[in-house]
């Protein structure tokens, strides 16, 4: 039996780090059944203790070892409302993969490549949906369409609650859309996860800004008996350090958004964003590769990490880091910015250049403590909220 994983087939850097298009291929059926026999079966599933969705890893896995691919996606979707969204994004090597006992000797069983090939297999093969408890009578309102949000609405949905959710944007899908780019998401493997949540009896209504189009308390004065609020991480955080007001400053939500939701990485974008250049993206997680890989693919003639502490402390997944540097990406480690220069003519205040950026100054950084919010995390805590929601109306 190999000691590592089966290797994920992909587009080579030279060719990705140019388009838009999924880095990763995927598994073929051989690939899975492959990696799924490295799995030793574990009796007390320690795997499962590391997934804050609490898959039922082993068994799932153990009907890819029978080829049964359409059950193992059953047992994925009994506790999971977005399986082919986890498969790609979540941080498994920190989680469910952390606790693989054939991790001790070798490297631990695939399980995210796994659940994405199950997904991926599903959506291509089947239009089967999860099967929902009897209408109970009850309604509840889900702000928010992220991934908290949207796991929220599927537990609820299984359990016979009708559940409506109300999106700001005029699209649903949260982060998972306007966040995550689409080399690394894509969107049409969003839409397909949210129209099986309508299959379920959702109701998705977007463009709906709770506080201002609506209020919660006439939310409950419309029926809805509880209110989940997974509004998402709001409005991003500046360093306040002088030069940030300059043009071509942006932070990584609105660059990203732009890209992502407003399709600005398209020939003829309605959204402007600036393209080309020499890039410099603070931060280490994976929103700043997010945004240093798609400012690559955007057209910049060299992309650079600044980070404050060292390769080992990044809190961005392994994967993406590796696929950073394999794209060409220059990580500038231990460098914190204190300032953002410039240009400004003092002669000519017409100066097309004025006010935009020319530079950066950093100061050389010892070593602290990190930490990483995730998609996973969030479809944990709506899973709580589901799991609350339900105790709560059932009595």
């Amino acid at each position: 039996m190999r000691l590592t994983k089966n290797p994920m087939p992909s587009q080579e850097p030279a060719v990705r780090a140019h388009n838009f298009l999924e880095v990763t291929n995927g598994y073929t059926d051989e690939m899975a059944v492959d990696e799924a026999l490295r799995c030793l079966s574990c009796k007390n599933m320690p795997c499962v203790s590391g997934c804050p969705v609490n898959i039922h890893i082993p068994e799932f896995i153990a009907k890819i070892k029978e080829g049964d691919f359409e059950s193992a996606y059953e047992v994925i979707s009994r506790t999971s409302s977005l399986p082919a969204v986890c498969g790609r994004v979540c941080p498994q090597e920190t989680q469910c993969e952390s606790k693989c006992v054939r991790g001790i000797k070798g490297e631990p069983v695939g399980i995210g490549r796994l659940e994405r090939f199950v997904a991926d297999w599903h959506n291509a093969h089947s239009d089967a949906v999860p099967k929902c408890a009897p209408d109970n009578g009850h309604r509840v309102a889900v702000v928010g369409s992220g991934p908290s949000g949207l796991t929220c609405a599927g537990d609820l949905a299984k359990k016979g609650y009708k559940v409506t959710v109300f999106e700001a944007l005029h699209t649903a899908g949260g982060v998972l859309v306007y966040g995550i780019p689409e080399f690394r998401l894509p969107k049409s493997i969003v839409s397909k996860e949210v129209e099986n949540l309508s299959s379920m009896g959702v109701d998705i209504e977007t463009n709906m800004v709770v506080g201002k189009t609506l209020t919660i308390d006439e939310i409950f004065d419309m029926g809805y008996e509880a209110v989940f609020i997974g509004s998402g991480a709001g409005l991003p955080n500046f360093m306040g350090i002088p030069g940030e007001e300059l043009k071509g400053v942006y932070s990584a939500n609105e660059f990203l958004t732009r890209s992502n939701l407003m399709k600005a990485y398209k020939d003829d974008p309605v959204t402007p964003i600036m393209k080309g250049g020499k890039v410099a993206v603070v931060g280490g997680g994976n929103v700043a590769m997010d945004a240093a890989r798609t400012a690559l693919r955007l057209g910049a003639e060299k992309v650079y990490i600044v980070y404050r502490r060292s390769l080992d402390e990044l809190p961005a997944r392994k994967e993406e880091v590796e696929h950073a540097m394999e794209e060409g990406i220059e990580f500038k480690l231990l460098n914190n910015p204190v300032e953002i220069l410039g240009y400004n003519n003092p002669d000519d205040r017409r100066d097309p250049k004025n006010g935009f950026v020319t530079g950066m100054k950093c100061i050389k950084m010892e070593l602290a403590v990190t930490g990483a919010a995730t998609v996973i995390s969030a479809m944990g805590a709506g899973k709580l909220a589901a799991k609350s929601i339900d105790e709560y109306l059932s009595k």
